[in-house]
Order: structure tokens, then C-alpha cells, then sequence
């Protein structure tokens, strides 16, 4: 399904349920620690979202079985909670987290390190693709095409060095977690499909400190750098509207 333009009230429910999933993702970055099982950092998003009044978007999506997806170091992206699974000191801590509220999906993920950083490298990894998201998303507009979004990613992350996940990609996201078009990020500047306002869509760089190449674990889910090196991920819904953006995985 390509994205559609949304109606009013379904804007406004993805506007609340954005804030929900920023509510919780505040709440995880500030208590990730050292010595956590990342089961716990499960639960704790469960039951806040529970009390906030959504619905985990992702338990049960294509089989995932838990309600946000974190991962550790060269884990890019989908890793599942476990309670055998501790973070460790210096660990990068990739919290991936999807809200469904009234019928409509947002998506948001953050990258926090664990206590102190082990490297500076790791610190400043996560700085500039934070900083490529927010790149990313000043392209947003009515008219906008695709590429014009991932050109704008893949300048900064160029700049430091850093591999660009090829593999996955943005998307659009509302009625479903997944939605059509991709929104790769890298490309060039005039290129892609075009969007327009009232659609909303996930722009989410995820960025490396080697390779951009990737493998997905025996459990089918984990997917981590083919390299060993470090991995950083930050995303946002959007919403397009007629002279710009609104951010609406954000407090």
C-alpha cells in the first residue's frame, strides 16, 4: 500500500499516539543502565504504553514477539528483548518502538549509550546520525521526492566516513508499520517518488562505523553489521504538510 493522505482525525490520532511513543522512549532513554536486562526495558515500555492508553504496534507484526525491538552495538536494527540478554557498560542501546492508537501507527527510534561511552567514536556515532535524521527530515515538504530526503542523509553521514545501511530503509507508515515508499537513505537530489502534503511517513538513517553491509541472525529478526562495527539508529514519523513538516514522534 502506498501512503495515503490522511484525514483529519486520523492525523490526530497519529499526533496522539506520537506522543505516547515519545513518552515512552523519554522514559526508556533516561533508565537504560548497566546490568538491565533488555527485557526489562520491555516490560517497563509495555506497561507505560498501557497506561498512556495505546497498543504496542509491533508485538505479533509478521511474528515479532515482543512490543519494541533493541538492540545492542553492531545490532542495527530489530533485535529482540531478552532476559538473558544484559547490557553492559558503554553498550549502544537502539530502542525501536511503534504505538497504535485509534487504527493509526507511528514509529520512532532512538540510540542511547549505556553509563559512559567506551570510545568517543561511539558517542560522536550517534551525534551525527542524530544529526542526519533531522537533515533528513528539513526536506520534507509538499512536492517532496524521495531521494531529495536521503541525499540530504547521506551528505552528513558522507562527511564523517560513516557506512550507510543500504539494506533498510525509511517508509511510509499510518495505516500500517510498513507502508510504500521506501525512503532510502542516501540518493540524489531530484529523484524518487514524489510525495505531497497529509502523508505521513518514517524517515529513519541508520548508520555505522564500517561497512554498510548487513546479516540477520539464526532467530530471523536480528540484523547486525556484517563488520562487528558499531551501529547507530534514529527515526521519526512525519507528516507533510503544505509548507513543511510536523514531527509527531517528538514532545
Amino acid at each position: 500500500m502506498f501512503t495515503q493522505v490522511k484525514t483529519i482525525s486520523e492525523i490526530e490520532a497519529m499526533r496522539e499516539g506520537g506522543r505516547m511513543l515519545a513518552t515512552v522512549l523519554a522514559q526508556l532513554s533516561k533508565i537504560v543502565e548497566p546490568g538491565q536486562p533488555t527485557k526489562y526495558l520491555a516490560k517497563v515500555a509495555a506497561n507505560e504504553l498501557k497506561a498512556l492508553g495505546g497498543k504496542p504496534a509491533f508485538l505479533g507484526y509478521h511474528g515479532f514477539p515482543d512490543v519494541i525491538c533493541i538492540s545492542l552495538n553492531d545490532e542495527v536494527v530489530h533485535g529482540i528483548p531478552r532476559t538473558d540478554k544484559v547490557i553492559a557498560q558503554g553498550d549502544l542501546v537502539g530502542l525501536d518502538f511503534g504505538v497504535s492508537y485509534r487504527g493509526m501507527i507511528t514509529d520512532s527510534a532512538v540510540t542511547v549509550i549505556a553509563g559512559t561511552p567506551l570510545k568517543s567514536e561511539h558517542a560522536a556515532l550517534i551525534e551525527v546520525t542524530k544529526e542526519s535524521l533531522y537533515a533528513g527530515i528539513k526536506q520534507v515538504k509538499d512536492g517532496v521526492q524521495t531521494e531529495d530526503i536521503g541525499c540530504a542523509i547521506q551528505r552528513v553521514l558522507d562527511t564523517h566516513g560513516y557506512g550507510i545501511v543500504r539494506d533498510l530503509v525509511g517508509h511510509g507508515v499510518g495505516h500500517h508499520v510498513h507502508e510504500e515508499p521506501n525512503i532510502p537513505n542516501y540518493g540524489n537530489k531530484g529523484r524518487g517518488e514524489r510525495l505531497q502534503a497529509g502523508m505521513t511517513i518514517a524517515i529513519e538513517p541508520m548508520a555505522t562505523l564500517g561497512s554498510h553491509e548487513v546479516s540477520t541472525d539464526d532467530d530471523n529478526w536480528t540484523i547486525r553489521t556484517a563488520d562487528g562495527s558499531q551501529a547507530a539508529h534514529f527515526e521519526h514519523t512525519v507528516l507533510i504538510t503544505t509548507n513543511g513538516y510536523e514531527i509527531l514522534t517528538k514532545l
